[in-house]
């Protein structure tokens, strides 16, 4: 993903979220995917599809036993 598909992911996230503080960063040797994260602390993946010519963006949280306690 380039730099301005990575801020409309972005923008989309903010507004569906309501939080100004997420940020898609772009990922280190992967072209296909970017980071997400909400102020300092990383949050999911969000993952391109582009097969068949559709685009398409895959959102992945994992949340962990201890983040519920």
């Amino acid at each position: 993903m380039d730099k301005a598909e990575l801020q409309k992911v972005e923008a989309y996230l903010r507004q569906t979220f309501s939080n100004a503080a997420i940020r898609v960063m772009a990922r280190p040797k992967k072209t296909d995917s970017a980071e997400v994260y909400i102020g300092d602390e990383f949050i999911g993946i969000v993952f391109l599809d582009d097969e068949d010519g559709d685009r398409s963006y895959s959102f992945t949280m994992s949340i962990l036993d201890t983040d519920l306690e």
